[in-house]
């Protein structure tokens, strides 16, 4: 598994970096069969230490995991926990979504744009209806089953996800409603 372990305007020494390589190992290679990378990310946010780890794996899921402390080591902890309690809940998901799947998920590139909210007063009519583009940035839009999805958005911690519907070949979306349950949009 290749790691790449860095810091927000902090330095992180061999130790920690060593530290992480053990124990995100040990905990990923306990749950999941073939992990190809791990991104550790540490940085400061005001008196705390905030670790943010992301782990893709071979099958094409990305399972995130975000910690705060007041010490360092406590915050790789802490973040190592929750990635450990997310790959234990799926384990057995994980392994029924992927025993079949011979080869890692496809992705298609997209297009990924961010708008710019309208926050003018509302008395004033807008010049136009084109929304004016901040940023555009590619994004991948993985082909997974329904249940792959679903699971992916909960590894992820995401609110929505894009997704290519493997058994329809085309666009769906998985969201999670505000009462809580999942909602599937399948066009």
């Amino acid at each position: 598994m290749r790691y790449q372990i860095s810091g927000k305007q902090i330095d992180i020494g061999t130790a920690l970096q060593t530290h992480v390589q053990t124990e995100l190992g040990e905990v990923v290679g306990k749950y999941a069969q073939r992990p190809t990378d791990a991104n550790v990310v540490f940085s400061r946010s005001a008196h705390e230490y905030v670790c943010e780890t992301t782990v893709h794996l071979s099958t094409g899921l990305t399972a995130q995991a975000k910690a705060h402390a007041t010490e360092i080591y406590a915050a790789f902890e802490g973040c190592c926990d929750k990635m450990e309690t997310q790959l234990r809940r799926y384990k057995r998901r994980l392994k029924d979504h992927h025993k079949d799947r011979s080869e890692p998920v496809e992705l298609f590139g997209a297009s990924s744009y961010i708008l710019a909210s309208d926050e003018s007063s509302t008395a004033d009519e807008p010049e136009s209806l084109q929304p004016m583009i901040v940023a555009e940035m590619e994004t991948k839009i993985p082909s997974l089953s329904v249940g792959e999805a679903v699971m992916q958005m909960e590894l992820a911690g995401a609110p929505v996800l894009v997704f290519r519907n493997e058994n329809k070949d085309g666009l769906n979306v998985v969201y999670r409603r505000e009462d809580g349950n999942i909602g599937w949009i399948d066009p």
